[in-house]
């Protein structure tokens, strides 16, 4: 079930895609500049652009009575992972149909929200805009104005965006008893924060990406297309904290696979924290991550 969900939120995504170039196609705008060019195509006709949100919209209305009708039979709950919390959604039992369909909003949600934290990244690092530059136009597409916003903001925007907007979700949460009942507003903010670093965990994806991609294109030639020159620029920016160590050994160099591992210790760390060993009769010792600091608010 959760394969399912995985693969419907990408065809979800894709809708999504697709609806906001929809606008920018060169061709649905296009008039007849001929007699011949107003004859009627026997070929059948194009999707419009508003059939996609409301594709989209059918999708999650219908996988969320699909969830309902086979997760009850198999008990199932589906999870949304918000990194330092997961919320639970129970397919069976009393209300079980408004559930799923929270949860079938909220899945897609989510993995939208992480599409768009990966655009916010490569709007950070990728190169100044230029006329032709593929990349930083379909940045501009899907982030708009905020491309132009000043590399602080930017940074910052997560943390405010996903904080406020969790603050806000935590009411109903609350309300349909799938969170715990902060004790005050303090106590809902301080979670909210919590939840808005841990969005940046999404970078990680993205990261380990653009390197694995970096790394393959320095030993197979891919082209010259400006996508490739792109993933180079984000890639050499990204390893700006080990351009100073020997980690090239003859032609090959070592940097990117140091920084993918990097990347995922550091986000599992944060993450989860560190366990750490007793030393001779003092006893183990634990660095919180983030599950821990959202345990701690939510008690």
């Amino acid at each position: 079930m959760d394969l399912i969900d995985f693969i419907l939120n990408i065809a979800g995504l894709l809708l999504w895609l697709s609806w906001r170039a929809a606008r920018f196609d060169p061709m649905a705008a296009a008039r007849p500049s001929t007699l011949a060019g107003t004859l009627r195509r026997a070929e059948t006709r194009p999707v419009k652009r508003w059939h996609l949100p409301v594709a989209l919209a059918v999708l999650l209305v219908l996988r969320s009575h699909f969830y309902w009708q086979m997760g009850s039979s198999m008990n199932w709950s589906a999870s949304l992972n918000m990194a330092a919390i997961s919320v639970s959604f129970a397919s069976f039992g009393s209300g079980a149909f408004g559930r799923m369909l929270l949860f079938s909003i909220l899945s897609f949600a989510v993995t939208l929200g992480v599409f768009l934290l990966w655009v916010l990244l490569l709007s950070l690092l990728s190169r100044p805009k230029t006329e032709f530059d593929p990349v930083r136009r379909f940045v501009r597409l899907h982030i708009g104005r905020v491309d132009d916003w000043p590399g602080p903001f930017k940074v910052l925007l997560p943390l405010v965006s996903v904080g406020f907007l969790w603050w806000l979700l935590s009411w109903p949460l609350v309300h349909w008893n799938l969170l715990p009942s902060p004790v005050s507003i303090t106590h809902r903010t301080e979670q909210s924060l919590v939840i808005g670093l841990a969005s940046y965990l999404a970078w990680k994806q993205i990261i380990v990406g653009v390197l694995a991609l970096h790394l393959l294109n320095s030993y197979v030639y891919l082209g010259s297309h400006p996508f490739w020159k792109n993933i180079s620029v984000v890639a050499r920016r990204i390893l700006v904290p080990l351009h100073r160590l020997p980690l090239s050994i003859g032609k090959f160099d070592f940097a990117p696979v140091l920084m993918i591992v990097l990347v995922l210790v550091l986000a599992q760390l944060v993450e989860n924290g560190l366990n750490l060993p007793p030393w001779s009769n003092s006893p183990s010792f634990k660095i919180p991550g983030l599950v821990d600091f959202y345990r701690y608010v939510v008690t």
